[in-house]
């Protein structure tokens, strides 16, 4: 029988997944290490646990003691889960820019939570961590977990994550794309690849307004005062449990690259995640198109929280909006077709058709044009401006093929392209682009099909 325990024997042993659809276009498939399959939802159970089983083994804290922490709302849940099931309280202190989720479901849990302005430096008082530091000192058997400063976070990852990408791809990955916020993650998975493959190439991926891009340019450099809306990611100064020995790289991302992403990831692989595992796929893809490594690269991608808890915000398109995040071209390929499929059916030729039969068509239906295929391939296409030519020169339409007139076919996109890449090739000059469908079919789009989805 399979049967565990308690919900603490379900943390980690998360799935990888292929992301062949998100990475079209892309010189090799992006791998998904899916951590936010955890029970919590997130890759904070791992160090939550990890946590106070070490606290307990130093003898810092008792049974019945209170737990207290400064977090982004997920080391918090990955801390109530544990601390419910080893009968511990816990006492939660939060910046304001957190999701109203994530408050709601650590009050669920049982935990208190006080939540604490954002826009103070790490030395003010208000400051989150200095409020959960005051509080476990006020708190008799209180315990502040510091998981800025804690070596048992890096380490639950150097001996579970680490291990588990590394079977997970027979010890063949070829880079590691992570975001840190404590820097736990990354820094324990790194010195664990690189230790067994120090070719293995780590890549932080940061949102912009973080100090450690800049940190890691130049040690010596000012932090940016710069607000950013993605959250438990990034930080305005370096902790104890971030190191930048393993890590080769550094991508900068902006909020609106990183909700584009988790949506994308949503509609197209149908794994729901937050914002900073967004901000995570959008520096992983900014740094692939850059690089471009060889098709048979294996970069894993590290998602690490679950989208329910950003519903009122990267989820909302009201809240999109009102941020100015929410593109509103922001609707993929299969969206267009969709608004206007009901139309017509996609009208197709053949390279040996007739040029007299074909030109029916174009008459009858209005076409500007048609997309010529060849055992289901596309190989041409027909366009109005080059009949019409013929017309005038008074050429018999009945005598010629497709074939010998047919001009170069149309650019090929997905299902899941962006309308802002539609966009982007009428403008350059294309009249149309056949979408290549799941089901293997063909669709066609044009400038004024965009224009009337929007």
């Amino acid at each position: 029988m399979d049967i565990r325990e308690s919900i603490l024997d379900c943390i980690g042993h998360t799935p990888m997944v292929k992301l062949s659809r998100y990475s079209r276009g892309l010189s090799c498939n992006l791998l998904g290490k899916l951590d936010h399959r955890n029970p919590g939802g997130s890759v904070k159970d791992r160090i939550g646990i990890a946590m106070i089983r070490d606290a307990e083994q130093r003898g810092l804290i008792k049974p019945g003691g209170t737990l207290t922490e400064g977090t982004a709302g997920n080391t918090g849940l990955g801390l109530a889960i544990a601390a419910n099931v080893l009968g511990y309280r816990c006492v939660f202190c939060l910046p304001d820019k957190m999701s109203k989720e994530k408050i709601d479901l650590l009050r669920a849990y049982g935990a208190k939570v006080i939540v604490t302005p954002t826009a103070v430096g790490k030395d003010d008082p208000r400051h989150y961590l200095n409020v959960a530091k005051r509080i476990a000192k006020e708190t008799p058997n209180g315990l502040y977990v510091g998981q800025f400063e804690n070596p048992a976070n890096p380490k639950v990852h150097y001996e579970t994550t680490a291990r588990e990408i590394w079977d997970q791809t027979d010890g063949k990955i070829t880079h590691f794309f992570a975001g840190a916020g404590t820097g736990g993650t990354i820094n324990g998975v790194a010195r664990f690849l690189k230790e067994n493959n120090p070719k293995v190439k780590v890549i932080l991926c940061d949102p912009m307004g973080s100090y450690y891009l800049h940190y890691f340019r130049d040690k010596n450099a000012v932090a940016p005062n710069r607000q950013y809306t993605v959250e438990g990611v990034g930080l305005d100064y370096v902790p104890k449990t971030m190191d930048f020995t393993h890590i080769d790289d550094v991508v900068e991302v902006s909020d609106k690259e990183a909700y584009a992403a988790a949506r994308k990831l949503t509609r197209i692989e149908g794994i729901f995640t937050g914002g900073s595992t967004g901000m995570t796929l959008a520096g992983a893809t900014k740094w692939v198109k850059l690089n471009t490594p060889a098709s048979s690269a294996l970069p894993v991608v590290f998602l690490c929280d679950v989208g329910d808890r950003y519903l009122s915000k990267m989820y909302n398109d009201d809240w999109m909006r009102d941020t100015g995040m929410l593109d509103e071209t922001d609707l993929s390929a299969g969206e267009v077709l969709s608004s206007h499929g009901r139309r017509q059916q996609l009208v197709t030729t053949t390279p040996d058709a007739k040029l007299s039969d074909v030109f029916k068509q174009i008459k009858s239906m209005d076409l500007s044009q048609i997309p010529v295929l060849d055992n289901g391939q596309p190989v041409g296409a027909l366009y109005d401006h080059e009949v019409i030519e013929l017309l005038l020169k008074g050429r018999k339409l009945t005598e010629i093929t497709v074939r010998e007139v047919m001009g170069e076919p149309l650019p090929i996109v997905h299902e899941d392209t962006a309308g802002t890449e539609l966009l982007a090739l009428f403008e350059s000059g294309k009249p149309a682009a056949l979408v290549k469908k799941a089901s293997g079919d063909w669709g066609i789009i044009t400038k004024t099909d965009l224009l009337a989805a929007l």
